[in-house]
């Protein structure tokens, strides 16, 4: 959420800056709300000055023997009125509140302008993809062929279109990329391992800016009148743990890491990528998490995307890094880095990560603070996330880089140790 101090102070650079991204802000009806906002807030401190001034002379006219019953009467009306003032305030700050809910964050002056992902800037490439001497497969196909192992028709049975059920040494490769993310991120990368639920409240949602505008790329529960909503990304728990807190300088930089499933409707995906694992309801992911310092939270960006950039360099996968135009960064961001992995089935780079430096967007919904050990006042923090990685993609991507001519698959030398010595899977 926007600072409510620079939407009164300075929403027409608040309209402009937006625009950037394709959004339209109504500023005549916020100005028209923010006015009558305050016309109601004079009025209200004007009835209650004047029902104080009326309560005190009910003592003094009671002392005096007076009648004090029209004095009663006034100060009942000037409550009523005072009541209906009151609720008069709530209404039109819930209104601006709806307005401001659903405007995305600022972009930091660093990223390019743009309409969409065509005009992405791209910042450099790491590793040559491989030349094939043999006709190349797609990961379903290379899943399916070693005995099943990655079986769609087996996930639609069971629960439709967007979902798989994998066998065998594939579940075990897919079981080691996560392992092996999970170990680079906390043993060298200085991140804690955190377990979190899969189901998170609307507050949570509301926090890292999930609700209210994106509530249909959800799956929603109802569990005897406990509304719950599966998780989207674990950034949404893992962030929303210091939602409402207020931890001291010392503590920061807060490094976390998780391994969960994700779930998303893919309410938007208009049929892309119906084949395979590229877009599924349920994947998992490793997420990396970091509360920071303001000062520091680009540095940060930086640093973890490196951390996630890391993790393909170990795997020898080619890829390439994007920074995010105008029209791409994604609602709560003010800077985004996308890398993109070499699938030599589509003979193109793909979204394997994305890693955005969240400003203060989301600490302020969640009022996520610091206590600045030179003011001793709270400030709010900077967060940011990033994938490190998803791990359906990567399996795509080993499935597909590390293919052999007779349809096997070479396991990478990193992941050797978490399949037991297995060097190939036939």
């Amino acid at each position: 959420m926007l600072d409510a101090k620079q939407l009164r102070s300075d929403l027409d650079n608040v309209a402009t800056q937006l625009a950037k991204r394709g959004f339209t802000l109504d500023t005549a009806t916020l100005t028209a709300l923010e006015e009558k906002r305050k016309a109601i807030q004079v009025k209200t401190q004007e009835l209650q000055n004047e029902r104080n001034t009326r309560s005190k002379s009910i003592g003094q006219a009671k002392a005096r023997g007076e009648d004090i019953a029209p004095l009663l009467a006034a100060v009942s009306q000037l409550g009523e009125e005072l009541d209906a003032a009151k609720a008069q305030q709530d209404d039109v700050l819930a209104k601006i509140n709806d307005i401001a809910s659903a405007m995305p964050n600022l972009l930091d002056e660093s990223v390019p302008t743009g309409a969409d992902e065509d005009d992405n800037v791209e910042l450099k490439r790491w590793g040559t993809p491989r030349i094939f001497d043999f006709e190349v497969k797609d990961h379903v196909d290379l899943g399916f062929g070693v005995g099943k192992g990655l079986d769609f028709e087996s996930g639609a049975k069971l629960a439709g279109t967007r979902f798989a059920v994998m066998r065998g040494n594939i579940a075990k490769l897919h079981r080691a990329l996560a392992q092996f993310m999970l170990d680079v991120h906390t043993e060298e990368h200085g991140y804690q391992e955190m377990y979190v639920p899969y189901l998170v409240n609307a507050a949570s949602l509301y926090g890292t800016g999930q609700l209210p505008k994106f509530g249909e790329d959800l799956f929603h529960t109802d569990l005897s009148g406990k509304n719950f909503s599966l998780i989207p990304t674990s950034e949404v728990p893992l962030t929303n743990l210091y939602r409402d807190e207020i931890v001291d300088e010392a503590e920061l930089p807060i490094k976390m890491t998780a391994h969960t499933p994700c779930f998303r409707s893919e309410a938007g995906s208009g049929g892309r990528d119906i084949r395979g694992l590229i877009r599924q309801h349920q994947f998992d992911k490793v997420e990396m998490v970091q509360l920071v310092k303001p000062e520091n939270s680009f540095a940060a960006l930086d640093e973890l995307t490196g951390h996630a950039e890391a993790i393909l360099e170990k795997l020898e996968l080619p890829y390439r890094t994007m920074v995010l135009c105008s029209g791409d960064v994604g609602f709560s961001a003010t800077k985004t880095f996308d890398l993109e992995v070499w699938l030599p089935a589509q003979n193109t780079y793909r979204e394997i990560s994305s890693c955005s430096n969240m400003g203060a967007f989301q600490a302020r919904r969640m009022q996520a603070r610091f206590r600045n050990s030179e003011t001793n006042k709270p400030e709010l923090l900077h967060t940011l996330n990033g994938s490190g990685l998803a791990v359906g993609r990567t399996l795509v991507a080993v499935l597909e880089n590390y293919q052999q001519a007779d349809g096997s698959i070479n396991i990478p030398t990193v992941l050797q140790p978490y399949m037991k010595g297995l060097t190939k899977i036939s």
